[in-house]
């Protein structure tokens, strides 16, 4: 979706969130409440967890049959048995010609979101509950580390380079690897 069709929906979004937790417009912490309070996902990653969802559903007999029909797994393909892709429940990202509409299309915007589901959330053996919880779980951290990734780069420009990549490794791996591990602990 275009920047400025998801910057036209998140205002609209932080507009419900003041009039459901009675705050006015130029009140700090709204980026605080929509997450810890309310948890509600920002627009760019609330689209990604409908696909994510509609994909799940896709994948598992729950959606319409003509969405379903749009995805190839990349098992299914002979020529991609031996590949890692084919044990790791990914699917096939069909290429396209036009690199600002096709990218939007659910043939493509869906298998790429859901390639890039970690491999836990990808596996048959998920129910749809946890499936759900997991991946807004995931999407609310994603989406704190970037905000205190901004904030930090923001705000400590004259830390020493070296500190400021070491910080944005540990924070990056706590989003991925540890993000991981914290599925496993629960």
């Amino acid at each position: 979706m275009p920047k400025t069709v998801t910057d036209k929906l998140q205002r609209v979004l932080n507009a419900a969130a003041r009039v459901a937790s009675d705050t006015r417009k130029f009140d700090s912490g709204l980026t605080t409440l929509l997450h810890d309070e309310l948890h509600w996902l920002d627009m760019p990653e609330r689209v990604t967890y409908k696909l994510g969802v509609m994909m799940y559903r896709c994948l598992h007999g729950l959606a319409p049959r003509y969405l379903a029909d749009h995805l190839t797994p990349a098992s299914d393909l002979a020529s991609r048995l031996r590949l890692r892709s084919a044990n790791r429940h990914q699917l096939i990202v069909p290429s396209c010609r036009l690199n600002t509409y096709g990218r939007r299309a659910f043939s493509i915007a869906g298998p790429t979101v859901w390639n890039s589901l970690p491999r836990e959330l990808r596996d048959p053996a998920c129910g749809f509950d946890s499936f759900k919880q997991f991946l807004k779980s995931i999407l609310l951290v994603s989406t704190n580390v970037t905000s205190a990734l901004e904030v930090f780069k923001n705000d400590m420009r004259y830390i020493n380079s070296r500190f400021t990549y070491l910080l944005t490794y540990l924070l990056t791996y706590l989003l991925t690897a540890g993000g991981n591990a914290c599925l496993h602990a629960r």
